[in-house]
């Protein structure tokens, strides 16, 4: 069967659909649709805003230019009499300006006290292996550390120790140092290396 050279089916024909309204109803219609409706209300209040406006700026035209009649005298015209004059002004009876000037001022800042240094353990293991593989994992860092003994009660653990440090802070510095490479659970002590 060939398609392309089949005939199109027959269409059927539309029928004219006529409308129920009255003829004379559509005309009217038809003429309200073309005509706008004017809002009577609006146009009558714009037209009165428009001349109070236009009556106000008439009534102002030209009276910056004539001064009022009643005006009194400036002080320039004014005669001037020894009791409205002002008085001299005083000296300054002031001493801290002149103190402030040449003073010097000194503080007492108490030296601060070092206790003992301070030690930072970031890990404990029993197996010396796993405490080698962290100091080299801190090592990458830039941070030299130490891994001691240490024989207790329940057997041998091995510490990896970074320190010792004078002050607090700066231990903490590099604490913050290994946290950014992800190396948690550093803890600071006051221990001396000797007793470990």
């Amino acid at each position: 069967m060939d398609y392309a050279n089949r005939g199109r089916p027959p269409q059927k024909k539309k029928k004219p659909t006529r409308s129920k309204a009255k003829p004379a109803a559509r005309g009217k219609a038809k003429a309200s649709a073309t005509r706008p409706q004017v809002p009577w209300l609006i146009v009558i209040l714009a037209v009165a805003l428009i001349s109070l406006l236009a009556y106000f700026l008439v009534s102002i035209h030209g009276s910056a230019d004539n001064p009022p009649a009643t005006q009194a005298p400036t002080a320039a015209e004014q005669p001037v009499s020894d009791a409205d004059r002002l008085p001299a002004k005083p000296e300054e009876r002031w001493q801290y300006i002149s103190e402030l000037e040449n003073g010097e001022v000194e503080v007492d800042v108490p030296e601060r006290e070092l206790g003992p240094p301070q030690l930072m353990q970031c890990g404990s293991f029993r197996s010396q292996t796993d405490a080698e593989t962290l100091r080299a994992r801190i090592a990458m860092v830039g941070l030299e550390s130490l891994v001691k003994a240490s024989d207790g009660s329940n057997g041998r653990w091995y510490r990896v120790i970074l320190g010792p440090y004078e002050t607090k802070r700066a231990a903490e510095r590099d604490r913050h140092k290994l946290q950014r490479a992800q190396i948690f659970g550093c803890q600071i002590w006051r221990w001396n290396l000797n007793e470990l």
